[in-house]
């Protein structure tokens, strides 16, 4: 089952730091300070190849491949010997990578403004990147002296459009979470726990934080509940809809035994339902639960994956008392998920976006819900394109994840993280230092947040509320009418 080969230029030095790197086994050192190759436990996680001072290292798809056949390609092979072997389901990482379903952010190009409407220029008008998360008013009401009442719902207010997803404690490291806390308390954004609690050490963090309550409540207790700026309930991930959760008990240890409040070594599995929400109206009781638990001083998020009825979801989210819906779509990356699940089930998130805005508006209660847009956002255009289709904002998870040292070998699971990241092995955590990563996070947000302001001054708009939803700035360029129609765009020309 070899998939990648390890090779080595001249002009090795040996000073085996390719080895000490390597976090799989696919490079060893024998007694005699020789380096061994084991192509078949080589991810490619390009760790090695970093690290090499020399740059001798490098990593080669395998070149041999089983014969070609127009229905049964190599991976469909691969997949069904493994499974031959072992009885087993396959399990994998990161977001769906096929190129099955097209990716719509590449299929639309926005508008620029021409002579008619004056663009703006960004570096010397004022251009509104802060965004408010949260139930609106639905008036404006004045006492008896005339004065404004403050009616305004618990708001996320958030400086630049862009938060961080959610990914948990024991799924990541601390020194990950750290590294996103840091990073979202400069930005002024926010970070989100996932289904693991919230380490005590990141308390301090409090006005940057969300945190979340799963199917399966792992870290849930009234101090986590309070500790937050908003609490998300999660019913589903892009990756995995329908299903649930499931962190494998080699990652249960020490303070994430204690964050999540479940045994070392025990696996700790969350249902795919939770067991008291059928309709609804349990949704709705367990908003209200929350709601009251914190005294009705923070928004309450429902998460919930892209699928094919997401429309007439989201309305009814939005009848819940919820004050925000975070959408994640097809592409959305995790931790661990059944491969034929993560590949075959879901939607593209700008599909959902559009059809849920729409709705929402038809209805009249776009202004009951804010609408969070993640799963498979790489840069500031598909930032831009999303708020376009009508998100408020978006969240990243995979792009943060680059930044901070991944390379997607899709090897979460295994928890042997080169990088530091998707581990709980004290000593390849410590790659990953916080204070550093967090400083990377800002500059990737930093860059993207002056892009969005390039495009906005561009199509004449100077800021994210006038961009959201504005769907005539969007254009389609090769598809179908059907496809256009749902997305609510033009095609490029007219």
């Amino acid at each position: 089952m070899r998939r990648y080969r390890i090779g080595m230029y001249e002009g090795c030095i040996s000073c085996l730091r390719c080895a000490r790197e390597c976090s799989f086994g696919a490079i060893t050192v024998d007694k005699d300070r020789k380096l061994s190759f084991h192509h078949d436990r080589c991810t490619d996680c390009q760790r090695c190849v970093s690290f090499c001072p020399t740059g001798t290292v490098y990593i080669t798809e395998d070149a041999n491949r089983f014969r070609h056949n127009g229905l049964f390609g190599e991976d469909d092979i691969r997949e069904i010997i493994l499974q031959a072997d072992t009885g087993g389901v396959l399990l994998s990482s990161m977001g769906a990578p096929g190129s099955r379903v097209p990716i719509y952010f590449d299929r639309m190009l926005l508008n620029a403004s021409q002579v008619t409407n004056p663009s703006i220029d960004p570096l010397r008008e004022p251009m509104e990147t802060a965004v408010y998360l949260g139930r609106r008013p639905e008036g404006i009401r004045r006492d008896a002296d005339g004065d404004i009442v403050d009616n305004l719902p618990p708001h996320l207010e958030l400086d630049v459009p862009i938060m961080f997803s959610a990914m948990s404690y024991g799924a990541m490291s601390l020194n990950v979470h750290k590294a996103l806390a840091k990073a979202a308390e400069s930005l002024g954004t926010c970070w989100n726990t996932g289904e693991g609690g919230l380490h005590e050490g990141l308390y301090p963090y409090r006005r940057n934080t969300i945190v979340q309550v799963a199917s399966g409540r792992f870290g849930v207790h009234a101090t986590y509940l309070e500790t937050a700026a908003a609490i998300e309930i999660k019913i589903g991930q892009g990756a995995k809809p329908g299903i649930g959760g499931h962190l494998t008990g080699r990652k249960i240890v020490g303070d994430v035994s204690k964050t999540r409040m479940v045994p070392p070594g025990l696996d700790a599995i969350s249902s795919a339902p939770h067991h008291d929400i059928y309709s609804i109206e349990d949704l709705a009781q367990l908003v209200m639960s929350i709601k009251e638990a914190t005294h009705h001083a923070k928004p309450v998020i429902v998460k919930v994956a892209a699928v094919h009825n997401i429309a007439p979801i989201a309305s009814g989210i939005a009848r819940s008392g919820a004050d925000i819906i975070s959408i994640d779509g097809y592409r959305g990356g995790t931790g661990a998920a059944p491969r034929r699940i993560r590949d075959n089930v879901g939607i593209p998130i700008e599909l959902a976006i559009a059809v849920v805005d729409q709705r929402l508006r038809e209805e009249r209660i776009r202004d009951r819900v804010s609408v969070i847009a993640s799963g498979g956002i790489r840069n500031s255009s598909d930032v831009v394109k999303a708020i376009a289709l009508g998100a408020d904002a978006v969240s990243i998870g995979t792009a943060a994840l680059c930044a901070l040292g991944c390379h997607i070998c899709a090897s979460c699971h295994t928890g042997r993280c080169a990088w530091g990241l998707a581990t709980q092995d004290a000593e390849l955590a410590g790659r990953l230092d916080p204070e550093k990563g967090a400083q990377r996070l800002v500059n990737l947000v930093n860059a993207w947040t002056r892009e969005i302001r390039e495009f906005m001054g561009g199509m004449g708009i100077d800021s994210i509320e006038a961009l959201r939803g504005n769907r005539l700035a969007l254009r389609g360029v090769g598809l179908n009418t059907k496809e256009l129609e749902i997305l609510g765009i033009g095609h490029a020309g007219e």
